[in-house]
């Protein structure tokens, strides 16, 4: 393969990357966060480019709650014992509402919808869903690696893949939702979650990452 058809081939990648929503979502988000991080929640450039990405990812997940709205009402795999399956509903449903009620602070955000206190106390609420979602999902995680444990084989399978991130993205994921409630505001600070954040973020820009094209061998 010459330098161009690989660099021709490298960008197809990127664009095909590029193309899902997902994938802008969490480079977004990886702004934000970073900024968050950068800002300490002191006034400035970083803080308010965290507000308006936070503002702008908003319009990303539009109707996105439907994914975790059908993912609840499918069918759980066959073989997954029922604390498993009672915790992955679980997460789809906090997750979905948490989606659904983000639409609303982003009409209170963008001025559509007028009662600015109803959408602070919504917007924590879906906040609270989050960080309920983010446990479940750690939860989840964890018990799936304990069930595999018992093949080490099939685990050190399982574990090539982006599976293997998903506990630690989970686990940051509930400190970013306690650092955005302000549970714990002297432990986790705004550049805490700013920091847990941005890892988190680009765990999840890697998991998007395509496949690269396998090399035709003559």
């Amino acid at each position: 393969m010459s330098t161009l058809d690989a660099t021709r081939a490298e960008l197809g990648l990127v664009i095909l990357y590029l193309n899902k929503a997902e994938a802008r979502d969490k480079i977004c988000r990886a702004i934000q966060y970073g900024s968050k991080f950068l800002s300490d929640g002191q006034p400035g450039t970083a803080q308010n480019v965290d507000k308006s990405t936070s503002l702008a990812r908003k319009v990303f997940r539009l109707f996105k709650f439907v994914n975790d709205l059908h993912a609840l009402i499918s069918p759980a795999p066959q073989g997954t014992p029922l604390p498993l399956v009672l915790l992955g509903k679980s997460k789809n449903a906090l997750l979905s509402t948490f989606l659904f009620l983000d639409q609303i602070v982003w009409l209170g955000r963008s001025g559509i919808y007028k009662n600015k206190e109803r959408a602070e106390q919504i917007g924590r609420i879906s906040l609270f869903c989050w960080m309920g979602s983010s446990i479940c999902a750690t939860l989840v995680e964890l018990g799936e690696l304990g069930r595999l444990s018992a093949s080490m084989k099939k685990l050190e399978k399982e574990l090539k893949g982006s599976d293997k991130y998903q506990v630690f993205k989970a686990v940051m994921d509930t400190v970013v939702a306690v650092g955005l409630l302000q549970l714990a505001p002297k432990k986790v600070t705004p550049r805490v979650t700013g920091g847990f954040g941005f890892v988190s973020s680009l765990i999840s820009c890697y998991q998007l990452l395509p496949s690269p094209p396998k090399s035709k061998t003559s």
